[in-house]
């Protein structure tokens, strides 16, 4: 059973998707949990199956004090660099939320300040408290949706099933058909030859 947050303030759990991604954006999640909440089966997104994550956003969605989701696309990635992005798809995620948190948890080891809101970082945050999962969770789904979307302009790529993650499948497509807008070209898109 995850923790349910870290303090008895109301505190936002932050965590993003995609950030090993070769194409489409990086998105964050943030969740204001109840002090007392008992979500079932809530737990880190990796953990989860498909059907299990969009089972979920609904409830979280509906449990939450406050939520936020928030995309940083490709070009914002080329620019500031992938850490910098994931950071900024964060902030816009908790700027989204309805109340301010008075403490945040961001998943990992890296965050900036944000209001002046006190924070931690949590390493594998999102294997200990709900809020983390939760906006794990979000950021996830709601990243899958995107890339599916953008994926019917572009079925050779399969971001169907492979979400703009490193395939095999992905990296054959890039090599056979090249570059999209939504890939991110300071990523190395194809790998180096021996």
């Amino acid at each position: 059973m995850l923790d349910v947050q870290l303090t008895s303030f109301l505190e936002a759990g932050t965590d993003e998707a995609g950030r090993g991604c070769l194409a489409g954006p990086v998105t964050a999640g943030a969740v204001i949990l109840p002090l007392k909440s008992n979500i079932p089966l809530l737990n880190d997104s990796k953990k989860l199956t498909e059907k299990q994550r969009y089972y979920l956003r609904p409830i979280i969605e509906k449990n939450a004090i406050a939520f936020g989701v928030a995309f940083v696309y490709q070009q914002k990635i080329d620019e500031i660099n992938i850490l910098n992005a994931s950071i900024r798809a964060m902030h816009l995620a908790l700027r989204k939320l309805k109340i301010n948190p008075q403490f945040i948890v961001a998943d990992g080891n890296h965050f900036s300040p944000f209001k002046k809101i006190p924070y931690e970082c949590i390493i594998k945050g999102d294997n200990k408290y709900q809020n983390i999962a939760a906006a794990s969770i979000l950021a996830k789904t709601y990243r899958d949706d995107y890339m599916k979307k953008i994926g019917i302009d572009f079925p050779e790529y399969k971001w169907n099933n492979n979400k703009g993650y490193p395939t095999l499948d992905h990296r054959a497509a890039i090599e056979e058909f090249g570059v999209t807008e939504h890939h991110r070209k300071s990523f190395q898109l194809l790998q180096k030859s021996d």
